[in-house]
């Protein structure tokens, strides 16, 4: 939560902590259940995607290698919420299947809407999760990267509500990619969902293009504008125009608003805190696999801690349908 200190509820945070992992195991089963299985005519048969996407979160929550892991699954199976108790050897499997991105992305939605009713502004950032790998040492022998024996990393971009930090869009991409051309998709999933009436962001991702959605959409964008921009934006368009002199003569109430972009950071830096901000898995797939099963932890445990202090009773799935990603 980003209230302030004195405004925390701390009994309920206290009676939350204590409850969160037997909460966890209780809302990720329910989150799992409605996804829809793969279809399969041929091969050996695969184990239940719902089962497996449980055990890849659970073990994502538990920062432990999936050896150490096997205890917390067998006591998770004993409780009935898997239907079959994997191998370790399998859940590795399953990071490295890009098919199950998808379903990740949704659940990750689907975690966040118990909240769409407190949650009116937001807030868009992107941040960095380190790897295990390294650049390759033939690219730094013959120059051919000057970044060849830095560590990779894989880059997230989150919208997240500023009143819980809930998560509503996520997109993994290369560490390379640009923040201002996933403003748009992120804000559109999020408005699908949420009654939107507010969003902030810092000058990377001032555009016109992103001006115009964000109104279109009927949301008020504070998006400071960058040093060298002029009223004009070179076509005279009527929204860049007035956005831009709306922006140059209300400082200290735009200020106001756009600040709540700080909680962006603070949902990036609560999930790097609490579920590391270093990458286990080795391949690319299972890299992006494994951060999205980080935000699915951390929308899971604030939706916990919303049921305390918030009073939400959280149900996922309408009408109990199965959802194929």
């Amino acid at each position: 939560m980003t209230n302030k200190k004195n405004h925390q509820n701390w009994p309920a945070v206290n009676r939350a902590q204590v409850s969160e992992k037997s909460n966890l195991l209780l809302f990720l089963h329910a989150l799992c259940a409605g996804v829809a299985e793969i279809p399969q005519s041929a091969g050996r048969p695969r184990l239940p995607i719902a089962d497996m996407l449980f055990c890849m979160t659970l073990k994502v929550y538990c920062m432990v290698s999936c050896r150490r892991f096997m205890f917390d699954l067998k006591i998770a199976y004993e409780r009935g919420f898997i239907s079959r108790l994997p191998s370790y050897n399998s859940i590795l499997t399953y990071f490295g299947m890009s098919v199950l991105r998808s379903y990740l992305v949704q659940l990750i939605i689907e975690s966040s809407l118990p909240l769409k009713s407190v949650e009116k502004c937001f807030s868009v950032d992107s941040t960095g999760f380190s790897t295990c790998r390294f650049g390759l040492w033939v690219d730094a022998r013959f120059g051919r990267s000057k970044t060849a024996d830095k560590r990779k990393w894989v880059k997230a971009h989150l919208m997240c509500g500023v009143l819980t930090n809930i998560v509503t869009a996520v997109e993994v991409t290369k560490a390379n990619a640009g923040d201002s051309p996933y403003f748009v998709p992120l804000l559109e999933t999020t408005t699908q969902n949420f009654d939107a009436e507010e969003v902030s962001a810092d000058k990377a991702y001032s555009s016109l293009e992103n001006l115009k959605f964000a109104r279109s959409k009927g949301v008020m964008p504070f998006i400071p504008f960058k040093v060298n921009a002029k009223a004009g934006h070179g076509t005279g368009d009527p929204i860049w125009t007035r956005l831009y002199h709306f922006f140059s003569y209300n400082q200290e109430w735009f200020s106001e608003h756009y600040h709540k972009r700080s909680n962006s950071e603070s949902t990036n830096a609560m999930i790097k805190m609490k579920f590391g901000e270093r990458l286990r898995s080795k391949t690319e797939v299972a890299q992006f696999n494994e951060l999205l099963c980080k935000v699915l932890c951390h929308n899971i445990c604030v939706t916990i801690q919303s049921t305390y202090e918030l009073g939400i009773q959280p149900t996922f799935w309408n009408h109990g349908e199965k959802k194929a990603a």
